[in-house]
């Protein structure tokens, strides 16, 4: 996925929808959504991940016909406009397909595959890249109480167990990303722990993806709402930058891109 080593990637989060965590991106007008993007890219991203289902903590989930009204007339509008590569945020295979179909590139999927038996095979078939998540639980209830004896151990073990059933699907490793699932189905400390110690899942080879901007988990460290972290998401994407993250999901672009083209000058 990033084959500059002297580069991250910026992802810019473009959600279509009305219930998204952080109420300044949520961007329901078609029209409205198609500018956003192309303004992300102005501002520097190399990838605009396109949403149409919030999967914030008791977020509820949408139909397959309401998700692809909401995304596939954005993937369409921007496909013609940019070159960027578009990445689908979705679960659903039946989105992914539709999606990649009008010009999405990658699929991101919190469920790692799990939640629709034909999303693998619908991948490989397109030759797309694919972003694995780790997730205990689902949106609805996976802040509660999530549960680990070692949350780094026991989510590398599931990544590299998720990118192995990739492979053997047919999804070759050189599409595959990892993301750790920061704030999804995690406690406070065991998104630091994951931060941390990102750099053990970095040493399994595959691209790492990390997605921190704005969550509650810098909330709680601040004592601060999401329209004002920031400058917390900027540290502690500067941080995973260190660590070796090679992907880094933002709401701010403009302070993303240029955090990562620092950050990776910095790095040992």
């Amino acid at each position: 996925m990033n084959e500059q080593t002297d580069r991250v990637l910026v992802m810019g989060i473009l959600n279509v929808t009305p219930d998204s965590f952080y109420s300044e991106i949520r961007t329901f007008d078609t029209d409205a959504a198609i500018a956003a993007g192309l303004r992300m890219i102005e501002q520097g991203a190399d990838i605009v991940d396109i949403g149409g289902e919030s999967s914030r903590p008791g977020a509820n989930p949408v139909t397959t016909e309401q998700e692809l009204r909401r995304v596939l007339p954005v993937i369409e509008g921007l496909r013609s406009r940019t070159s960027v590569p578009l990445s689908i945020d979705t679960t659903k295979a039946r989105v992914a397909k539709d999606a990649l179909q009008a010009g999405a590139s990658i699929i991101n999927d919190i469920s790692a595959l799990r939640a629709d038996p034909n999303m693998a095979g619908t991948i490989a078939d397109a030759g797309a890249k694919v972003v694995l998540m780790h997730m205990q639980g689902v949106p609805q209830t996976m802040q509660n109480e999530p549960q680990y004896q070692d949350v780094v151990s026991e989510v590398c073990d599931f990544l590299v167990e998720r990118a192995h059933t990739a492979q053997e699907a047919g999804i070759p490793a050189s599409n595959i990303i990892l993301d750790p699932g920061i704030g999804f189905g995690k406690r406070l400390e065991h998104n630091l722990a994951l931060l941390r110690r990102l750099s053990k899942l970095v040493s399994y080879g595959y691209p790492v993806l990390v997605g921190l901007s704005r969550k509650s988990f810098l909330g709680l460290l601040l004592d601060l709402p999401a329209s004002e972290r920031l400058e917390g998401t900027i540290a502690a994407n500067a941080v995973a930058i260190a660590c070796g993250a090679s992907i880094i999901r933002v709401h701010d672009v403009k302070e993303g891109r240029r955090t990562a083209d620092v950050a990776i000058r910095l790095r040992p």
